[in-house]
């Protein structure tokens, strides 16, 4: 690896934002389209035993457990959340697998191959004109997305101690963007008509294309950051011993303990909408999309402007008391004012938590490891997202929404507790320029 001089490092933070906020708008752009999606194939596979099916039956049987009914138009959101939260799941397996990678055998390497899984998913999605090809592509895509962590670890590569908290917050910025302007993006390509089979196939070309662009743009921009190893001298070696402010395990278990509750309810909202706040409202999803979008835009505002002037661990008490506060609220709103102050709420916790305790992690990692602790990082943090959606509208339709809510705002309070009282701010190590 090169020398990282001040002119490098900003050629290489260019190259990251601009190849992760592409990444992040074509994943984006799914996200509007899943009602549609799975409405479309589920009016082509009629037979029962057909995949789809399957698994409609199996979350027919799950409705039928809980105390109130479920309305029928729900099973497709259930479906969706269903398959997000396999998604999450194989990312949170695959993601230390390839943290690992990144250490053994470069940040670049392991990125490019990424890139690689990358492609053959969008291009399954691309001609996905039955139920199981578009799964497989999903299952294809968890296993390979490796953006986001890789392109954390490049960023702790390239930073000093005092640059740290800055640099991730552009990392952040990256994601508050795309999904500011992503979904409506993929809606808007999906309503193009295309003569292939396929009635997407707009909306997941051009999510292909700037994969694809994306992955050139690396191959040929991108250098190498994974430090170089240390050479042993005699009997000494020239690192020092490695001293952790926070224990690894324990910013995992936050990060898992923060992301079960906080998923759970990002995933509620549109149940909160269409069948407690508006149910007679004519389109409860475009709703959906413009708080979502509003959400977006201050988070992006937020981490643009705010965020990366502060300590790590001050930004991650920030978020979990903004959760703890949101969670109480949406227990008791009954308009859209109410609605919209806790939506100002969650873009707060969106724009710091998960920022936050990605520095903070960043800290406690190796030269030698630093792809490894991230990956570990982030598949805890992955695996909260897959059980968030399935715990927490469990408990929506089984005790009802106040209940719910307040039993989520109770978890956020236990890990802003915890947040307070066991988490430590790092020594930041200043270094002449």
């Amino acid at each position: 690896m090169e020398t990282i001089t001040p002119e490098r490092r900003k050629k290489i933070l260019r190259v990251l934002f601009i190849s992760l906020l592409l990444d992040l708008i074509s994943f984006t752009f799914i996200l509007p389209l899943f009602p549609s999606l799975l409405t479309f194939y589920r009016s082509l596979e009629k037979h029962p035993s057909s995949a789809l099916n399957r698994i409609l039956h199996y979350l027919n049987a799950y409705k039928s457990s809980f105390a109130v009914p479920i309305n029928e138009k729900y099973d497709i959101v259930l479906l969706g959340g269903a398959l997000g939260s396999l998604f999450s799941f194989l990312q949170a397996t695959a993601s230390p697998v390839i943290g690992r990678a990144s250490d053994k055998y470069g940040r670049r390497t392991a990125l490019l191959w990424s890139m690689c899984g990358n492609i053959a998913s969008v291009a399954l999605w691309c001609f996905a004109v039955d139920f199981r090809t578009f799964l497989l592509s999903r299952v294809v895509g968890g296993l390979s997305e490796g953006n986001v962590q890789l392109a954390t670890a490049i960023a702790t590569d390239i930073s000093t101690d005092e640059q740290r908290g800055s640099t991730m917050a552009l990392v952040g910025a990256c994601f508050s963007v795309a999904f500011t302007f992503g979904p409506a993006m993929g809606a808007a390509l999906a309503s193009v008509t295309t003569v292939i089979a396929n009635p997407f196939a707009t909306a997941a070309g051009f999510s292909l294309l700037l994969i694809v662009l994306e992955t050139l743009y690396l191959y040929f921009q991108l250098p190498e950051t994974r430090p170089a190893k240390r050479e042993a001298h005699g009997s000494k070696t020239v690192s020092r011993a490695f001293r952790h402010t926070n224990n690894p395990l324990v910013l995992n278990i936050v990060h898992f303990l923060f992301l079960l509750p906080f998923s759970g309810m990002e995933f509620s909202l549109p149940f909160l909408i269409t069948s407690v706040l508006y149910p007679d409202h004519l389109s409860p999803s475009k709703m959906n999309g413009r708080l979502l979008g509003f959400v977006g835009l201050v988070a992006s505002i937020l981490q643009g402007s705010v965020v990366r002037r502060l300590p790590p661990l001050t930004v991650v008490k920030i978020g979990v008391v903004s959760s703890t506060l949101s969670f109480f609220l949406l227990s008791r709103i009954q308009d859209t004012a109410g609605l919209y102050c806790a939506g100002a709420l969650l873009a707060v916790t969106s724009a710091t938590v998960v920022t936050g305790l990605n520095s903070l992690g960043s800290f406690e990692a190796k030269e030698s490891n630093r792809g490894e602790v991230l990956g570990a990082l982030r598949s805890w943090g992955q695996f909260g997202r897959a059980l968030g959606p399935i715990v927490f509208c469990s408990l929506f339709w089984w005790a009802g929404r106040e209940t719910a809510y307040l039993m989520g705002g109770s978890a956020m309070l236990g890990v802003s507790v915890v947040v307070f009282t066991a988490l430590k701010a790092p020594k930041v190590e200043k270094k002449a320029s």
